[in-house]
Protein backbone atom coordinates (compact mmCIF):
# COMPACT_ATOMS: atom_id res chain seq x y z
CA UNK A 1 0.00 0.00 0.00
CA UNK A 2 0.95 3.37 -0.88
CA UNK A 3 -0.08 6.77 0.51
CA UNK A 4 0.38 10.31 -2.23
CA UNK A 5 -1.05 13.54 -1.51
CA UNK A 6 -4.01 14.00 -4.40
CA UNK A 7 -4.92 18.02 -4.87
CA UNK A 8 -8.04 19.22 -7.09
CA UNK A 9 -8.04 22.74 -8.44
CA UNK A 10 -10.63 24.68 -10.77
CA UNK A 11 -9.12 25.07 -13.67
CA UNK A 12 -5.49 25.26 -12.49
CA UNK A 13 -3.89 21.81 -12.15
CA UNK A 14 -2.03 22.38 -15.36
CA UNK A 15 -0.25 25.52 -14.23
CA UNK A 16 -0.09 24.14 -10.51
CA UNK A 17 1.61 20.86 -11.68
CA UNK A 18 4.26 22.78 -14.14
CA UNK A 19 5.24 24.67 -11.01
CA UNK A 20 5.77 21.55 -8.99
CA UNK A 21 7.53 19.72 -11.99
CA UNK A 22 10.14 22.23 -12.26
CA UNK A 23 10.35 22.30 -8.56
CA UNK A 24 10.73 18.49 -7.63
CA UNK A 25 11.83 17.63 -11.10
CA UNK A 26 11.41 14.54 -13.30
CA UNK A 27 8.19 14.32 -15.81
CA UNK A 28 4.36 13.40 -15.33
CA UNK A 29 4.06 9.11 -15.30
CA UNK A 30 0.50 10.17 -16.18
CA UNK A 31 -1.51 12.93 -18.06
CA UNK A 32 -5.27 13.30 -19.44
CA UNK A 33 -7.78 15.77 -20.27
CA UNK A 34 -11.37 15.71 -19.90
CA UNK A 35 -11.54 15.93 -23.33
CA UNK A 36 -9.63 12.24 -23.67
CA UNK A 37 -12.65 10.53 -21.24
CA UNK A 38 -14.59 8.23 -23.40
CA UNK A 39 -17.78 9.70 -24.74
CA UNK A 40 -16.51 13.08 -22.85
CA UNK A 41 -19.53 15.70 -22.44
CA UNK A 42 -17.72 18.63 -21.06
CA UNK A 43 -18.36 22.60 -21.67
CA UNK A 44 -16.09 24.15 -23.95
CA UNK A 45 -14.18 25.87 -20.63
CA UNK A 46 -13.26 22.91 -19.41
CA UNK A 47 -12.05 20.17 -22.26
CA UNK A 48 -8.76 21.29 -21.01
CA UNK A 49 -9.02 20.55 -17.61
CA UNK A 50 -6.83 17.75 -15.98
CA UNK A 51 -8.74 14.96 -15.48
CA UNK A 52 -5.84 12.89 -13.57
CA UNK A 53 -1.79 13.99 -13.41
CA UNK A 54 0.97 11.74 -11.69
CA UNK A 55 4.45 13.22 -10.71
CA UNK A 56 6.55 11.09 -8.92
CA UNK A 57 8.49 13.00 -6.33
CA UNK A 58 10.86 10.04 -5.38
CA UNK A 59 10.29 6.31 -5.28
CA UNK A 60 7.98 6.00 -2.17
CA UNK A 61 5.93 9.26 -3.14
CA UNK A 62 3.51 10.48 -5.84
CA UNK A 63 1.91 13.94 -6.10
CA UNK A 64 -1.47 13.35 -8.06
CA UNK A 65 -4.06 15.81 -9.05
CA UNK A 66 -6.91 17.24 -11.02
CA UNK A 67 -9.44 20.03 -11.66
CA UNK A 68 -12.85 19.45 -10.65
CA UNK A 69 -15.24 20.12 -13.11
CA UNK A 70 -18.88 21.69 -12.71
CA UNK A 71 -21.08 18.66 -13.80
CA UNK A 72 -18.90 16.31 -11.30
CA UNK A 73 -19.15 19.16 -8.41
CA UNK A 74 -23.17 19.39 -9.19
CA UNK A 75 -23.63 15.13 -8.89
CA UNK A 76 -21.85 14.90 -6.18
CA UNK A 77 -22.96 17.69 -4.20
CA UNK A 78 -19.23 18.46 -3.69
CA UNK A 79 -18.17 22.33 -3.78
CA UNK A 80 -14.76 23.20 -4.45
CA UNK A 81 -13.01 25.51 -2.17
CA UNK A 82 -9.46 26.96 -2.16
CA UNK A 83 -7.54 25.64 0.74
CA UNK A 84 -9.70 22.19 1.73
CA UNK A 85 -8.64 20.91 -2.01
CA UNK A 86 -6.44 17.92 -0.85
CA UNK A 87 -7.74 14.35 -0.52
CA UNK A 88 -5.35 11.50 1.20
CA UNK A 89 -4.74 8.69 -1.70
CA UNK A 90 -4.70 5.10 -0.84
CA UNK A 91 -2.83 3.32 -4.01
CA UNK A 92 -2.94 -0.71 -3.62
CA UNK A 93 -2.33 -2.77 -6.50
CA UNK A 94 -5.12 -5.90 -7.64
CA UNK A 95 -3.74 -8.62 -5.23
CA UNK A 96 -4.89 -6.00 -2.51
CA UNK A 97 -9.13 -5.76 -3.50
CA UNK A 98 -9.89 -7.37 -0.41
CA UNK A 99 -7.85 -4.71 1.29
CA UNK A 100 -9.21 -1.82 -0.31
CA UNK A 101 -12.91 -2.89 0.05
CA UNK A 102 -12.08 -3.20 4.04
CA UNK A 103 -10.19 -0.06 4.32
CA UNK A 104 -12.70 1.69 2.49
CA UNK A 105 -15.54 0.29 4.18
CA UNK A 106 -13.82 1.24 7.72
CA UNK A 107 -12.80 4.57 7.16
CA UNK A 108 -16.15 5.65 5.66
CA UNK A 109 -17.89 4.68 8.75
CA UNK A 110 -19.88 8.22 9.76
CA UNK A 111 -18.81 9.96 6.83
CA UNK A 112 -20.26 10.57 3.47
CA UNK A 113 -18.83 8.79 0.46
CA UNK A 114 -18.29 10.63 -2.52
CA UNK A 115 -18.14 7.97 -5.07
CA UNK A 116 -18.98 4.52 -3.74
CA UNK A 117 -16.03 1.45 -4.68
CA UNK A 118 -16.80 0.34 -7.88
CA UNK A 119 -14.88 -0.93 -10.90
CA UNK A 120 -13.57 2.52 -13.23
CA UNK A 121 -13.37 2.71 -16.99
CA UNK A 122 -9.58 3.19 -15.99
CA UNK A 123 -9.12 -0.65 -14.91
CA UNK A 124 -9.47 0.36 -10.89
CA UNK A 125 -11.12 -0.41 -8.46
CA UNK A 126 -11.93 3.06 -6.50
CA UNK A 127 -14.17 5.01 -4.39
CA UNK A 128 -13.78 8.38 -2.26
CA UNK A 129 -15.17 9.62 0.57
CA UNK A 130 -14.84 11.98 3.21
CA UNK A 131 -14.17 10.46 6.50
CA UNK A 132 -16.59 11.28 9.98
CA UNK A 133 -13.69 13.90 10.70
CA UNK A 134 -13.54 15.70 7.95
CA UNK A 135 -10.92 14.27 6.26
CA UNK A 136 -10.85 13.73 2.07
CA UNK A 137 -9.99 10.21 1.24
CA UNK A 138 -9.51 7.98 -1.99
CA UNK A 139 -8.62 4.51 -2.29
CA UNK A 140 -7.83 3.19 -5.60
CA UNK A 141 -6.71 -0.98 -6.39
CA UNK A 142 -5.17 -0.99 -9.68
CA UNK A 143 -6.38 -3.76 -11.68
CA UNK A 144 -5.26 -3.60 -14.56
CA UNK A 145 -2.14 -1.95 -16.47
CA UNK A 146 -2.80 1.82 -17.44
Amino acid sequence: MQLNHYLNFQGKTEAAFNFYKSVFGGEFSFLKKYSELPDAQVSDKEKDYILHVSLPINEFTILMGSDTSDQFCAQSSTVFTQGTNHYISINLDASEQAEAKRLFDALAINGQIEMPLEKTFWGALYGAFTDQFGVKWMVNCQLEEM
